[in-house]
């Protein structure tokens, strides 16, 4: 984060940023806070198997995701889920089915720029396995896994890697 030098209020190349959260210019006072991004994450599952998609883009291209996404402003955590899971997957989902599991920190890097992000993971039950049309731009593939066959390493996100050791321990 530390690539914005120029402050955008006073013009000065006196941007500061203090390697956690925020810019300053000691110029004009000015401050620019980097706050945490908030982002979802769906388990959709099915008896013992998980559905995961492939990511088709950076970050992580090539790797295993949980369908989601980031929070939009003024949208809720559970619309967010509901327009990810359409966008992605185009499978259309009662919130009310949603069940919340916990939240963790990531960082997720794009262009060169780490962004703090807050995830939230949800599970969604489904009573049958299904097959849907991908956003091929953000997904390359999905595949229904089973549980016990998840491989950590190929997991695109720290975050979720975390979840799915703690997942398993109480897997039922």
């Amino acid at each position: 984060m530390k690539i914005l030098k120029f402050c955008p209020n006073c013009g000065n190349k006196t941007l500061n940023w203090d390697g956690e959260k925020k810019w300053s210019c000691p110029e004009c006072s000015f401050t620019l806070y980097n706050n945490v991004a908030g982002a979802v994450a769906v388990v959709i599952r099915c008896g013992n198997e998980i559905y995961l998609t492939r990511r088709n883009q950076e970050p992580k291209k090539g790797k295993l995701d949980l369908a989601g996404g980031f929070v939009d402003p003024k949208e809720s955590a559970e619309n967010t889920c509901k327009r990810e899971l359409f966008e992605e997957l185009q499978l259309e989902i009662d919130i009310k089915n949603l069940r919340y599991l916990t939240s963790l920190p990531n960082v997720y890097q794009y262009k060169e720029i780490d962004y703090n992000t807050i995830d939230l993971f949800y599970e969604y039950r489904v009573s049958e396995k299904f097959e849907v049309n991908i956003e091929l731009s953000e997904i390359s593939e999905t595949q229904w896994i089973h549980i016990s066959e998840i491989n950590f390493d190929d997991i695109a996100f720290d975050s979720q890697k975390k979840f799915f050791e703690e997942y398993l321990k109480n897997f039922s």
